[in-house]
């Protein structure tokens, strides 16, 4: 088992559950771990914060459609007239021991999902054909998935093969008293800021009757707050961190416009 390394400047996150706890457990264990969550509520956060604990390398990969087995394992390239190979972020990540971290898994191509099955079980290990080399993970090696549940359901899906291959946490949004916590911790806001700001975060999430794609995030919370503490009027800052980014309806701006009025 790998010492945990001690920072102090870890990249800050705060805890809602024992997230901290059961990751920590996962990675002593060498058991791979999927983080269900809606976007911007701190997922990525957590495996930030937790590889930096753990004292790993952080390999990171945002998977969409046109995410190939290819892209993940590595490569023949021509360089100066010679033929190199180059390994891919799941190789690389497999002989440096690191946290590979694919976050939105399920928007990968099914053959990338399938290739990756010998990570998630007692194997540990990529066989790269193109290379004719078998990488089994160095010590400290842990695989992290994550994807957002409510925005791909009924679009695409985990097959029960692959699910079933990892420990699972959900996270949801923090309530707003935990919300004006991370506000302040992350950015260094004023308490009472924060809270007006967490407050109405919970506002425009109870909107569901607007038919956002997505509620408003964590993330564009804590991006008015760094507008705020830079000395931008609070007002502004939400129409430029919040509001815009939610929505593109004339009408529907000019509600959440007077939300962002009523809590500043």
């Amino acid at each position: 088992m790998l010492p945990l390394a001690v920072h102090e400047s870890l990249p800050w996150y705060h805890p809602t559950g024992r997230e901290c706890e059961v990751f920590e457990i996962a990675f002593q264990n060498r058991l791979p771990l999927m983080l269900k969550g809606p976007t911007g509520c701190g997922k990525t956060r957590l495996v930030e914060h937790m590889a930096a604990r753990l004292g790993r390398p952080l390999v990171t990969v945002c998977c969409h459609d046109d995410t190939s087995v290819t892209d993940l394992l590595g490569r023949w390239l021509i360089r100066g007239g010679e033929t190199v190979w180059q390994d891919g972020p799941a190789t690389r990540a497999l002989r440096q021991g690191a946290i590979l971290y694919l976050d939105e898994l399920i928007e990968a191509r099914p053959d990338v999902i399938t290739a990756l099955h010998p990570l998630s079980d007692h194997r540990r290990r990529l066989f790269v054909e193109r290379h004719d080399e078998e990488v089994e993970a160095e010590d400290g090696f842990m695989l992290v998935v994550s994807f957002n549940p409510g925005y791909t359901r009924g679009l695409k899906e985990l097959k029960p093969s692959t699910r079933q291959r990892f420990l699972g946490i959900s996270f949801d949004y923090p309530d707003a008293e935990a919300e004006a916590r991370i506000l302040a911790g992350e950015t260094g806001i004023e308490a009472a800021q924060a809270k007006r700001l967490a407050v109405l975060g919970g506002k425009l999430r109870g909107l569901k009757e607007l038919g956002f794609a997505e509620p408003a995030s964590t993330r564009l919370l804590v991006n008015a707050a760094r507008l705020i503490q830079a000395g931008m009027p609070p007002r502004l800052a939400c129409d430029t961190a919040l509001v815009e980014p939610l929505s593109d309806d004339p009408d529907l701006l000019r509600s959440l416009r007077d939300l962002v009025r009523l809590a500043f």
